[in-house]
């Protein structure tokens, strides 16, 4: 829900009944403990407007003056709480391009500081709820961050906005606004390719980078998912192609055949899926996802269709993770590939995973990337 909840004060019978019962209550006290008479104040007689109630602590609703006085010298107002003093769960939301603000939340506190990307694009951070299972643990402290345009963060109407080169420089103002400097970077899918291109141009505040299931270009990435569609029975593809050519991608029948076949083998193969991924694809930002990368996994026409980074990955100098599953929707050897051409890198298969190892592989999954966090901290990646 957005906006605040309506507040009691504010509505007529609970704030009479309210004023009558702190009345009786001061007047009890008042007589058992022979103290001075006090006035009380409603609301329509503080000397504040109603927006600035919420700042004033509760001593503002009483006044220990006689009426008179009270009048003659108004109630001071106490000086609003200091930034820093309220709480807000690590809560945080920060403005990029100078009017949009973009959800951020910090989870634990340690020496090793990692900002993960999640994917989509479009996406939110709701899938990586169980890297809580697992990092703060660890000395390892980590932060979320909804993307503009995802559901946490705003969402302008401005399809000139979803572009890779946009969000590269939205995630350096997030970056500096967080204070963050010598930190990891964690980027899956999607993610993984924002994380590319952010090393590739403020790799001077780096101290490592992790490509979660994404290749280095999206041409690769086209290239094996047709082959894994070409996998699928006669039957199931005829029903794929059928709707394609119409353009009719949210029929029943297609999303049925994409849900069955390709996520529950390639995108996620737990049965159920845990709660943290569903909520993700229930929040899933369609414009975003629509304009950056087109309909579904197989029909990829957004913005970022010729991005290509595999000549450019030998200037990525900092130590870097690559992970991928068996059964995802990336090929192994292309992240194979990638790992011989990224000089201080790792690549870690996650033999029983799919496009979210985080979950249907946890074990191997987080086995690699504690490692990899471990081992570049204590200078053994150097």
């Amino acid at each position: 829900m957005r906006g605040p909840f309506p507040n009691p004060l504010f509505r007529p019978a609970l704030r009479e009944r309210g004023k009558r019962q702190a009345k009786r209550t001061l007047k009890a006290q008042r007589l058992t403990l022979n103290l001075p008479r006090i006035e009380y104040l409603s609301l329509a007689q503080m000397p504040v407007h109603r927006r600035d109630f919420f700042k004033l602590g509760a001593g503002a609703l009483v006044s220990a003056a006689a009426p008179a006085r009270a009048a003659a010298r108004p109630a001071r107002r106490p000086a609003p709480a200091a930034a820093g003093e309220i709480k807000t769960g690590g809560i945080r939301l920060i403005q990029v391009d100078g009017k949009y603000n973009v959800w951020t939340k910090k989870v634990g506190e340690g020496r090793i500081k990692v900002l993960t990307l999640h994917g989509g694009p479009g996406a939110t951070h709701e899938y990586l709820e169980c890297f809580e299972d697992f990092l703060p643990q660890q000395g390892i402290e980590f932060y979320y961050y909804d993307q503009l345009g995802s559901a946490y963060s705003d969402q302008p109407d401005d399809k000139s906005l979803w572009t890779v080169d946009r969000f590269r420089e939205e995630v350096e103002q997030v970056r500096s606004a967080l204070g963050l400097e010598n930190f990891y970077l964690f980027g899956h899918s999607w993610g993984g390719m924002l994380g590319i291109e952010y090393a590739l141009k403020y790799q001077r505040h780096l101290k490592a980078l992790v490509i979660s299931d994404m290749t280095a270009s999206v041409a690769s990435y086209v290239t094996y998912i047709n082959e894994l569609r070409k996998k699928l029975p006669a039957d199931v593809i005829a029903v794929l192609e059928k709707y394609e050519a119409k353009g009719e991608f949210e029929a029943p029948e297609y999303q049925d055949v994409m849900l069955k076949r390709i996520y529950a083998e390639h995108l996620c193969r737990l049965d159920p899926w845990p709660d943290p991924v569903s909520r993700t694809f229930k929040h899933l930002a369609t414009p975003v996802y629509n304009t950056m990368q087109g309909p579904n996994e197989f029909v990829v026409n957004g913005t970022f269709k010729d991005w290509d980074r595999w000549n450019d990955l030998p200037k990525i100098r900092v130590p870097t993770l690559l992970l991928v599953g068996r059964h995802d929707t990336m090929s192994v050897a292309d992240i194979q590939k990638m790992g011989r051409a990224i000089p201080r890198s790792r690549v870690g298969v996650c033999e029983n995973g799919s496009h979210m190892g985080m979950y249907d592989d946890q074990p191997a999954y987080f086995r690699h990337l504690l490692g990899f966090f471990r081992d570049v901290a204590s200078g053994k990646m150097a």
